[in-house]
């Protein structure tokens, strides 16, 4: 690598470039609301009509063989739709982070269709699968859509695709701050202000745009007695391990699905989802109040929670499918089922402990709300999305010091049992080994250096620095320095590389792993 001599340089983005990167996203969050909002709008009335439906066949069971070929028939269209594009299956959100991190590129007009078609038809039709995945993917397509109209630069079309994933979560959950710290958190893993103020006023209008279609009742709104009180918090506490060992076991089940799918179903992977498309047949002719994503589910038992036996069948009926539903590759997500069977997981706890009379019967709703974070935190390794995620869902502020106590909790437990972020490991199982890339169009990756890297204390030149790369500068504070070998690295600094664009997700990988390497 080159290097030049070092000097201090004011900050490399003017106030207007970073005023018209904020107004440009929040034209982007105006567009993703009335895309996401119409998806969400489409799946609730899907899922009102296919309860209707399953009523009427309670009472005329002839015609069950007509709609058990109309599910088939759905199961075959959604999964041609994913056959055509694979980028459309699962959640979309590994696809997204592949494609802020380099390793995943595709065409954003047919992903953005097949997925919002696939996605009302799958979610719709009541099979265990969230919205809120798909909003993003969609977000951040049309976000992807905006930059190559508008003929953006590679640094400018990462920042609008992050914040179309912002505003797509914005729009499902009705939840702006928490859906732009779950992208900067665990989809781009990076504070870059220009990300985050480009993503937050996305997420801000495209929440403004989904109050119009829904209203401003919290998506989550849970009627509760009273704040929890401190002599409750060893239960929190325990309640955090209990919701990261089952964490940990949710990740090891869903991500061998793929592998057991392929074992038992001996049909091609793309007609995966008539098993999960028939199997909810006999579900909603049974149980129609347990079909969807778990949000009904989560306010029903809030509401009026059920006895043990009744939850822990429930927790059973809603975990099986859940599996079965995402593992088919069906477009759908994981994030609002991991809420729901987390808001589960919190009643039986507290269930258990008010039959042992170690529980006050009052504070059941409270272990419900904070469950719900616990859960997602242990699964996604995101505590801080977690915590204000259920803090906007449920509309108050009263239970942010039992979340975070619990999010840390179950974080640490599945760290701890070896769990990885469950949208990373997805991503993982999608996209090919990486190759170095030379040549192509000049790209910048930002690298943040965290407090106890190995890069902390050493200089420039004590590392071997991938090839088809320059260190150009260093980011300390609101200085930009440009490095020579003899500079000292420190933590909270941020490297700025340029490399080609196709190799982002080489370069990316490369510096994990180049601490160790030049030891």
């Amino acid at each position: 690598m080159q290097w030049r001599g070092e000097v201090s340089q004011g900050r490399p983005k003017s106030d207007h470039t970073r005023l018209t990167l904020i107004l440009k996203g929040g034209l982007i969050g105006i567009l993703v609301g009335l895309v996401v909002s119409i998806f969400r709008l489409s799946i609730v009335k899907g899922l009102q009509g296919v309860a209707f439906a399953y009523e009427y066949l309670t009472i005329h069971i002839w015609l069950l063989p007509l709609w058990a070929a109309l599910m088939v028939g759905l199961a075959i269209f959604v999964g041609y739709l994913a056959k055509q594009h694979p980028e459309i299956k699962g959640s979309g959100i590994p696809q997204v982070e592949g494609q802020l991190s380099g390793i995943l590129e595709y065409a954003w007009w047919p992903a953005l269709w097949r997925k919002f078609v696939g996605g009302i038809l799958a979610i719709g039709s009541g099979l265990f699968l969230g919205r809120e995945g798909p909003s993003i993917q969609l977000g951040a397509t049309v976000g992807q859509g905006y930059a190559e109209f508008s003929h953006e630069t590679e640094v400018n079309r990462r920042v609008f695709i992050a914040s179309g994933a912002a505003a797509g979560l914005s729009a499902a959950f009705n939840a702006p701050i928490a859906s732009t710290l779950f992208v900067l958190e665990e989809v781009y893993h990076n504070f870059s202000p220009l990300i985050w103020t480009t993503a937050l006023a996305s997420a801000i209008t495209s929440n403004l745009v989904s109050t119009e279609f829904f209203g401003l009742t919290p998506v989550l709104h849970i009627v509760y007695t009273k704040a929890l009180p401190l002599r409750m918090y060893p239960h929190v506490l325990l309640l955090g391990v209990f919701l990261g060992v089952m964490g940990f076991v949710y990740q090891r089940v869903l991500l061998k699905m793929g592998d057991w799918y392929a074992y038992l179903a001996k049909i091609p992977s793309w007609l995966y989802g008539v098993v999960p498309f028939i199997l909810v047949i006999p579900i909603g002719l049974w149980a129609p109040h347990l079909l969807g994503g778990g949000n009904a589910i989560i306010l029903n038992i809030a509401a009026q929670t059920p006895g043990l036996a009744i939850l822990l069948g429930i927790f059973a009926i809603r975990f099986i499918f859940s599996m079965i539903s995402y593992g088919s590759g069906l477009p759908g997500g994981i994030f609002l089922p991991i809420l729901s069977l987390g808001a589960v997981l919190g009643a039986i706890y507290a269930q258990t402990m008010i039959a042992c009379h170690l529980f006050p019967e009052s504070d059941l709703t409270n272990f419900i709300i904070i469950a719900m974070a616990g859960y997602f935190a242990g699964i996604g390794k995101a505590p801080f999305t977690a915590i204000l995620l259920i803090t906007e869902m449920v509309g108050t502020l009263h239970h942010l010091m039992p979340l975070a106590v619990v999010s840390i909790t179950a974080y640490l437990v599945v760290d701890l049992l070896g769990g990885a972020p469950i949208y990373e490991s997805l991503l993982h199982r999608i996209v090919k080994p990486l190759v170095p890339h030379s040549g192509g169009k000049l790209d910048r990756i930002e690298f943040p250096i965290f407090a106890g890297s190995a890069f902390v204390g050493h200089q420039v030149r004590d590392f071997h620095w991938p090839k088809n790369s320059l260190l150009i500068a260093i980011r300390r504070g609101e200085r930009e320095i440009i490095p020579h070998g003899d500079t000292l690295l420190i933590a909270g600094d941020t490297l700025i590389i340029t490399t080609n664009h196709h190799n982002r997700g080489f370069l990316l990988q490369a510096l994990r792993h180049l601490p160790d390497a030049s030891e």
